[in-house]
C-alpha cells in the first residue's frame, strides 16, 4: 500500500480498531500504540504522516507526548472538553481537536486537511501547510490574513475564526453548536446572539474583497463554504 501512514495512539482497543478499520477502508496505512511510551518507541523508528492522539495514556500521558511530535500533524482525540486545555494543547503543538465521541465524518475532513496541507508543503506548488484555500479565496492561519485574488482581507479575530473553521471542513455544514464551542477557545467575544452578525459582517466583507457569497447559511443548522 502507497497510502499516507498515521499514527493511532489510543489504549481503547475499540476504538484504536474501529479508526484502523476506518483508515485503511479510506486507503490509509496504520500503526498503533496503546500507551505514551510505546509511542515514543514506536514513532522513534518510524515517521508518520499524521497521529491521531489521545489524551488519557498509560505512562505517558497525551500532554507529555505531543512535544515529541514536532513536525507531524497531531489530532488530539479526547474526551476532555475544558476549552483552557484545549487552547493549551492547540498552543502547545497539535493541529487540531476532536472531543469523543465523535462523527467519523468529521474526523475523515480534518484528517484530509491535515495531510492536503502536508502534501502541499512538499509539492512544486509551493503551499505551507498553514495556508488554506477555497476557490481564490486564501487563509494563512499563522500571519491570520485572508487574502482574495490577491487582496486583502482585514479580519476581526472573531472572523478570523469562523472563516478558518469553515475553510478546515469546506465540505460541510458546521452545526452552530459547533462554531460556538469551537470559538470560544480562540474569542471570547462570540455568543449564540451575535453569531449571525460577525457571520454577516464577514460575508460582507470577502464580497467587498471580491471573494463573492462564499459562505451559505443551512437553515437550522449551521453554515459552510458554498460549492
Amino acid at each position: 500500500m502507497s497510502g499516507p501512514l498515521i499514527a493511532i495512539v489510543d489504549d481503547d482497543v475499540y476504538i484504536g480498531d474501529m479508526l484502523e478499520e476506518l483508515l485503511v477502508r479510506e486507503g490509509c496505512r496504520v500503526m498503533r500504540a496503546y500507551s505514551g511510551t510505546e509511542a515514543l518507541l514506536l514513532l522513534g523508528d518510524h515517521r508518520p504522516d499524521l497521529v491521531l492522539l489521545d489524551l488519557m495514556l498509560p505512562g505517558l500521558s497525551g500532554e507529555d507526548v505531543l512535544p515529541h511530535l514536532a513536525g507531524i500533524p497531531v489530532i488530539v482525540l479526547s474526551a476532555k472538553v475544558d476549552v483552557e486545555e484545549k487552547v493549551s494543547l492547540l498552543l502547545g503543538g497539535a493541529a487540531d481537536y476532536l472531543t469523543k465521541p465523535f462523527d467519523t465524518r468529521e474526523l475523515l475532513a480534518r484528517i484530509a486537511v491535515q495531510l492536503r496541507s502536508g502534501s502541499a508543503e512538499q509539492g512544486p506548488s509551493g503551499l505551507r501547510p498553514d495556508l488554506l484555500r477555497h476557490k481564490n479565496l486564501t487563509l494563512d492561519i499563522t500571519s491570520r490574513v485572508a487574502e482574495a485574488d490577491g487582496t486583502q482581507v482585514r479580519l476581526t479575530r472573531t472572523e478570523f475564526a469562523i472563516l478558518k473553521l469553515l475553510m478546515m471542513s469546506p465540505r460541510q455544514v458546521i452545526p452552530k453548536s459547533r462554531l460556538l464551542d469551537q470559538l470560544s477557545m480562540e474569542t471570547p467575544d462570540c455568543v449564540e446572539s451575535s453569531l449571525k452578525v460577525h457571520v454577516s459582517n464577514l460575508r460582507r466583507k470577502l464580497r467587498e474583497a471580491g471573494a463573492g457569497e462564499c459562505i451559505e447559511a443551512v437553515w437550522g443548522i449551521g453554515f459552510k463554504l458554498a460549492e
